[in-house]
């Protein structure tokens, strides 16, 4: 079902690339920074022509990764759940998000115990929280995250070091339902994939192709999806379910390892 959201996105003023703590990121390969202040700017005004509120949080230029606003928290029904990052390198984003949250009115802001990388490692449905473990996020922070929001969470192991975080291997394409999710089964362990496939029977599965196009970072709002416009092979099988994919090009952030649903944190209440 189709109704207006409300994101937060941060501007990628001082984006680069120098240091590497997943396998798209490479020092060597610079960033043209100009390019990605458009693309993202493109991003974020294709949700405004939607009818989607687009807040901003304001760039730190000594935090060049925090154009990856999913990270900072998880929001549901108004309770903001904090992120506490696994690398030192973002460790400050994470304070500066509570801040803003603060600000603007939201009451119930928790400063975890335990790693989490917020929409990174949670997806939310009607009634389940998704979360991935494996190579950021710790176990602990499901029961944490179980107990904050009073709902169920599943945890799903991540094994390929690529697809590093949940939000690059599973998107949920209506958090209005529990079963309308696609992902890319070989991110995923044996148990897990045996769990996705009994809980999401009709899921849409991605292939190796437009998994590596970072395909399923995407963002819906339940008939709008907004993917990279290279994950091609996703667009039909979701006309078939009666969405309408939005391809957009963020090559410039997939250099950091992110890419649409990076970059958008959705305001849940």
């Amino acid at each position: 079902m189709y109704t207006p959201r409300r994101y937060l996105m941060c501007p990628p003023a001082y984006f680069a690339v120098t240091y590497s703590i997943n396998p798209w990121m490479d020092p060597a390969k610079p960033v043209d920074l100009p390019l990605a202040v458009a693309q993202w700017e493109s991003l974020r005004d294709t949700y405004r022509a939607l009818g989607h509120t687009v807040e901003e949080l304001v760039p730190d230029p000594e935090l060049p990764d925090m154009v990856y606003a999913a990270n900072g928290a998880l929001v549901v029904d108004g309770r903001v759940l904090g992120a506490r990052f696994a690398h030192p390198e973002r460790a400050r984003e994470a304070a500066v998000h509570r801040e803003w949250y603060r600000e603007r009115g939201f009451t119930e802001v928790r400063e975890p115990e335990h790693v989490n990388e917020g929409e990174g490692d949670f997806a939310v449905t009607a009634s389940w929280l998704l979360a991935g473990r494996g190579f950021r996020s710790s176990p602990l922070s499901h029961p944490e995250a179980q107990e904050f929001f009073g709902r169920p969470v599943v945890g799903l192991d991540l094994v390929d070091p690529r697809f590093y975080h949940l939000d690059t291997a599973l998107c949920v394409l209506d958090d209005t339902r529990d079963d309308a999710v696609m992902y890319y089964p070989r991110a995923f362990s044996p148990g897990s994939r045996a769990v996705l496939a009994r809980l999401f029977p009709d899921a849409i599965t991605a292939g190796e192709d437009d998994a590596r196009a970072f395909g399923l970072n995407a963002v819906s709002d339940g008939r709008h999806v907004l993917l990279p416009q290279a994950a091609v092979g996703l667009f039909e099988p979701l006309r078939e379910r009666g969405y309408e994919p939005i391809g957009v090009d963020l090559g410039e952030l997939l250099k950091g390892g992110g890419s649409v649903k990076c970059c958008t944190a959705e305001l849940r209440g």
